[in-house]
């Protein structure tokens, strides 16, 4: 896969810039803040990573490494009332929401102290007062809830949206198609995010879309709003974030964004870092526009932070992410009594302990 040939062919069709900076405007303590949780984001999936090769994670364990523009451009912009849902690439997504550190990496862990109390695990991350709903781990399965999520928000007369983020693989199955006709079709404010990091699994996507740009998947619905964007750009993903935002408050229209980023490890931890369907040549020319790099460097030459306080940043994401494995290792796991806990609502509508069925 080109490396500049993506990025460039995103970069053709990106708005200008809206300030010579081209930072959009942001205070200094808001672009620290995004920087910060890019950092938190790598420092976390490598530490999630030494751990699930030291047996502490069991099952999948889909890392986000590389692809930290997007979840940070893309969440930073939302109000604290928005929603968002996600696939199974999930853990840097939840943590820019919000979701603390030790909640993720004892939900990794499957102790009950997890977000999910211990019953997702890395896939199904949850946190119901951030209106985080969710990782799911059914390819494309979550599209229509994020349409049903934006249903209700209009159903209601609010003004929230919802950011629907997932694969390049989702755009060729059935719910794909099916969500995006009814976000078109009703009007719902949800920006579907296609985080395009060139692989379904190990498979490259111009194997398998009978199309060059996934983005143009758009014009079959009237109404859809599309653009593509450098993924590996922070900046450029929350500029078209912030349109997309405006575009489904001001006049309820939905947005698809094909944002071109690259994972440096390999689909899950069961996958090598490239795996053998790409060369180490590849990855490494895609890890010179590493986005953490290229964004704190921007950020050093803007005079918004100094060499030595990104090192310091970086000390402290470091220690975040270890606290987190601490707390993980201390907290306990779910009782086997509690099994069948939340598969349904916990209690009947007369009172009813649903447990009682179990016993």
């Amino acid at each position: 896969m080109a490396t500049k040939e993506r990025v460039t062919r995103a970069k053709t069709k990106m708005e200008k810039p809206r300030d010579g900076e081209g930072f959009l405007g942001l205070g200094h303590e808001e672009l620290r803040e995004v920087l910060r949780l890019m950092l938190l984001s790598r420092r976390f999936e490598e530490k999630a990573a030494e751990s699930y090769q030291m047996g502490k994670i069991g099952g999948f364990c889909h890392l986000y490494i590389g692809q930290e523009a997007v979840a940070a451009g893309a969440l930073t912009p939302l109000r604290e009332d928005d929603y968002v849902i996600t696939g199974y690439r999930d853990h840097a997504l939840a943590l820019v929401r919000g979701v603390a550190p030790k909640a993720v990496m004892a939900e990794l862990y499957g102790r009950v102290d997890g977000c999910s109390k211990g019953m997702g695990g890395s896939m199904h991350l949850f946190e119901r007062s951030l209106n985080f709903m969710g990782g799911h781990a059914i390819v494309g399965g979550h599209l229509p809830l994020a349409a049903g999520v934006g249903y209700a928000i209009r159903y209601r007369e609010g003004d929230q949206v919802v950011l629907c983020a997932f694969g390049d693989a989702a755009v060729n199955i059935g719910s794909f198609h099916e969500a995006l006709n009814m976000a078109a079709k009703w009007e719902l404010p949800v920006i579907y995010l296609i985080e395009n990091n060139a692989y379904g699994m190990g498979t490259d996507i111009r194997r398998t879309a009978a199309i060059s740009q996934l983005v143009d998947r758009a014009c079959a619905y009237e109404g859809l709003a599309a653009r593509q964007v450098d993924g590996m750009d922070v900046m450029a993903v929350r500029a078209a974030t912030e349109e997309a935002i405006e575009l489904a408050r001001e006049e309820h229209r939905p947005s698809l964004i094909e944002a071109l980023c690259y994972r440096y490890m390999g689909h899950s931890m069961s996958d090598p870092s490239h795996g053998t369907y790409r060369s180490r040549d590849e990855v490494e020319r895609w890890r010179k526009d590493d986005p953490i790099l290229c964004f704190s460097d921007r950020l050093v030459e803007g005079g918004v932070i100094s060499r030595e306080e990104y090192e310091e940043m970086d000390r402290a994401a470091i220690a975040e992410a270890e606290e987190a494995a601490a707390f993980a290792e201390q907290s306990p796991s779910p009782e086997p009594a509690d099994l069948y806990r939340y598969v349904y609502s916990d209690v009947y509508p007369h009172g009813a302990d649903r447990r009682d069925l179990w016993r």
